[in-house]
């Protein structure tokens, strides 16, 4: 299902990682496809409240979790640059579905990176 949000579909997801060398495309292409596929099921589900947004957020982040492994499989890592990189783009998530007031700790809670 393509996003039908335009100013999700528009987003340039992840862009520090990818100008970053130290960051292999092919795993940051998989980070990408996370968060587009979250803006999907926020699409398709349309949580009515933050718990329920959170609940979404949370699952990304675990899929965020096991991309660590592919990381260090490339030499790399979610660092400190990616972990700001991901976060923002979680919040700019929220607020693109109309989330503005999402804490962007809670929606990467569930993060061990």
């Amino acid at each position: 299902m393509p996003i039908s949000n335009e100013q999700v579909s528009a987003h340039p997801f992840l862009r520090g990682l990818y100008e970053d060398d130290c960051f292999p495309d092919h795993v940051v292409d998989r980070g990408r496809a996370i968060l587009l596929a979250r803006c999907e099921r926020i699409e398709t589900q349309r949580p009515a409240g933050l718990d329920a947004l959170y609940v979404l957020t949370h699952a990304a982040t675990e899929e965020f979790n096991d991309l660590e492994a592919e990381f260090e499989a490339a030499d790399s890592e979610i660092e400190t640059v990616a972990r700001e990189e991901i976060a923002e783009d979680f919040a700019y998530v929220a607020r693109a579905y109309g989330f503005a007031d999402a804490d962007v700790e809670e929606l990467i809670a569930t993060r061990e990176w």
